[in-house]
């Protein structure tokens, strides 16, 4: 089965449908690899910015370690769920049968080809994992449907639902979807079928049309 990587929005943080898309992804029998998102306590991150006036660069880390804090809160919610530092421990859970949950500062802090600035946000490292791992496809889950509207990444960022730097970060090879709330009712029939939840984006429009 093709391998999948899966950041779970921390906008989701303070939502019933979290917990639902923690069951499912936990029950998935695709290989999943879940990213967290920084959530609220990246939004600390910004409000101490704000007051303290330190440098973006460390933002970025502290943003980071915003995710690692969501990744321990994913943790205690699933059995199936396993802590992963490094790519041979995504593949050692991967093998067990297991869900790897990512926490990212130890690959983050070394990786030279990762801007440090809020313009890279869990989105991006999404991606950029992706491409470390093989994954032939990333979900990205939001905290709302309306992204819909858009027929391309380009769109995409234009409207805020994904970073600036994700279409650069996306390995060519790696299939984009984006699921929110009103992906729930089937995404388990879905992974169960080998198939995705959510809208696939291309690159281009056109790309997305010819698919």
């Amino acid at each position: 089965m093709r391998r999948i990587v899966v950041k779970l929005g921390g906008s989701t943080a303070y939502h019933a449908e979290m917990r639902e898309w923690v069951r499912v992804l936990a029950e998935a029998p695709a290989p999943l690899v879940i990213v967290p998102g920084g959530g609220p306590f990246a939004n600390r991150v910004r409000e101490a910015q704000a007051q303290m006036g330190f440098s973006d660069a460390s933002a970025h880390f502290m943003a980071i370690l915003a995710m690692e804090q969501m990744a321990l809160a994913l943790l205690d919610m699933n059995e199936r769920f396993l802590p992963a530092r490094t790519v041979e421990e995504i593949d050692a859970a991967l093998a067990r049968g297991a869900s790897p949950v990512w926490l990212p500062s130890q690959m983050c802090y070394a990786a030279a080809d990762i801007a440090q600035s809020w313009d890279v946000t869990s989105d991006s490292l999404a991606a950029w994992l992706a491409g470390r791992v093989d994954a032939e496809a990333l979900l990205l889950i939001k905290q709302t449907d309306t992204f819909e509207a858009q027929v391309d990444i380009g769109g995409l960022v234009a409207a805020g639902f994904v970073d600036p730097l994700l279409p650069t970060m996306l390995p060519s090879t790696t299939e984009l979807y984006l699921a929110g709330p009103g992906s729930l009712a089937t995404v388990s029939q879905r992974l169960a079928a080998g198939g995705m939840p959510g809208t696939e984006f291309a690159a281009r429009a056109a790309e997305r049309g010819a698919a």
